[in-house]
């Protein structure tokens, strides 16, 4: 059974920093593209970043580029998200996922996703 389990969210205020960790079990972890999406209050997830198997190919959303960062570590199986210059927008929970491909990801047509880890940015 595929397992993602996120960690490293909290409160910071504006112009801080976190980075996100996901820590991946049940599959050949270094196989699969893995991503992270948000879902703000009152709205829908949307995508945040993705990273296909290898770590070198990236994809962002338009909204953190520049102040996120997603790499990964196949010897760990684990996922990260550096948050830099941190904005209230960007409070959110916060979604690991994992898919076949980097593009299904960004699509959203991913196969797992783990619980989420609060992210609150204040102003």
């Amino acid at each position: 059974q595929v397992q993602l389990v996120e960690s490293g969210g909290g409160l910071v205020q504006a112009g801080g920093s976190l980075r996100l960790s996901c820590a991946a079990s049940g599959r050949t972890f270094s196989s699969y593209a893995m991503g992270w999406f948000h879902r703000a209050p009152g709205k829908e997830r949307e995508f945040v970043a993705a990273i296909n198997w290898s770590g070198g190919l990236t994809y962002y959303a338009d909204s953190v580029k520049g102040r996120f960062t997603i790499s990964r570590d196949n010897a760990k199986n684990t996922v990260y998200l550096q948050m830099n210059s941190l904005k209230p927008e960007d409070t959110a929970v916060y979604y690991c996922t994992t898919g076949f491909r980097i593009d299904e990801i960004r699509s959203g047509r991913c196969d797992y996703w783990g619980q989420g880890t609060q992210v609150t940015v204040s102003s």
